[in-house]
C-alpha cells in the first residue's frame, strides 16, 4: 500500500509541477522593474513588468506591452530562459504519459512489473530534467534583470516557475528512487507456486535455499475417493529447470 501511495503522490507532484511550469512559460509577469517608488513610477510611466515574451508598462490610465521579437538583440539570460522553459514544457507531456502508464491501476497487455518500473524511472528522470531547466531559468532571469534594470519585486510567473520546479524535483525523485525495485526483488526470492496434478498441490518456499534438498510433508491423511495434498520444497536450481 505504501508503494502505491508513493507512486500516486509522485505522479500528482509531477503533474501539478508541469502545469505550473507551463503557466510560468506562457505568462509575462516574471519581474517588476522600477527605479523609484511604486506610485512615482506609475505617474512617470516607468513601472514595467517583464517576462519571456513581452515587456509591459503600467501607468495610471494605460497598460501596454511591447513584444520581444528581435531574437538577435535580446540578452543572453532571456534567450536561455526561453529555450529552457520551452524545452521543459515540451518534455513534460511525454513524461506524464510514461508516469500515467506506470500507475498500478493501468496495465498494457501482458506487461510485467519490471516494465512498469522502467517506465516510472524514465518518467522520473524526465521530470528531474524539467526541474533543472525550471530552476536555472527562474534563478538566472531575475539576476540578469537586476544587472540590466532596477529590479523592484518578483512577479506571479516567477513564483509559479519556482513552485513547479520544486514539485517536479520532488515528484521525479519519488518516481526514480522509490519505484519499488527493492520490494519486487525481495518478492522474487520468496515466491510461491501452486500446481494441481492428480490431486497434488506443490508450493515453492524460501526454506529450500537452506535445506538444499527435496522434502515431502503430508498435510492431511488421504481419504477414500480423494487425492493427497502435499508440499514439495525445491531448490532454486530445480525451480529454474521447471
Amino acid at each position: 500500500m505504501s508503494l502505491i501511495c508513493r507512486i500516486l503522490c509522485g505522479f500528482m507532484l509531477c503533474f501539478f509541477g508541469w502545469i505550473s511550469i507551463v503557466v510560468a512559460t506562457a505568462t509575462n509577469d516574471w519581474v517588476v522593474t522600477c527605479r523609484y517608488g511604486l506610485h512615482t513610477c506609475k505617474k512617470m510611466d516607468e513601472l514595467g513588468v517583464k517576462g519571456l515574451w513581452a515587456e509591459c508598462f503600467i501607468s495610471t490610465s494605460l497598460y501596454h506591452c511591447v513584444t520581444l521579437n528581435q531574437i538577435l538583440d535580446l540578452p543572453a539570460y532571456l534567450q536561455t530562459a526561453r529555450a529552457l522553459m520551452t524545452t521543459a514544457s515540451i518534455i513534460g507531456l511525454p513524461s506524464l504519459l510514461l508516469l500515467m502508464t506506470a500507475l498500478p491501476c493501468v496495465r498494457l497487455g501482458e506487461e510485467t512489473q519490471a516494465t512498469k518500473q522502467k517506465r516510472a524511472v524514465l518518467g522520473g528522470v524526465l521530470n528531474l530534467l524539467i526541474s533543472l531547466c525550471g530552476i536555472v531559468s527562474t534563478v538566472w532571469f531575475p539576476i540578469g534583470v537586476h544587472y540590466e534594470d532596477h529590479l523592484m519585486t518578483f512577479g506571479f510567473s516567477l513564483y509559479a516557475g519556482w513552485v513547479g520546479s520544486v514539485m517536479c524535483l520532488l515528484g521525479g525523485s519519488m518516481m526514480t528512487c522509490c519505484s519499488g525495485g527493492r520490494h519486487h526483488s525481495q518478492q522474487g526470492k520468496n515466491h510461491f507456486y501452486y500446481s494441481k496434478h492428480s490431486g497434488t498441490a506443490n508450493s515453492l518456499g524460501p526454506s529450500a535455499a537452506l535445506k538444499g534438498s527435496e522434502t515431502t510433508s503430508p498435510i492431511t491423511e488421504p481419504e477414500e475417493g480423494r487425492g493427497t495434498f502435499s508440499i514439495h520444497v525445491c531448490t532454486e536450481e530445480q525451480t529454474s529447470i521447471s
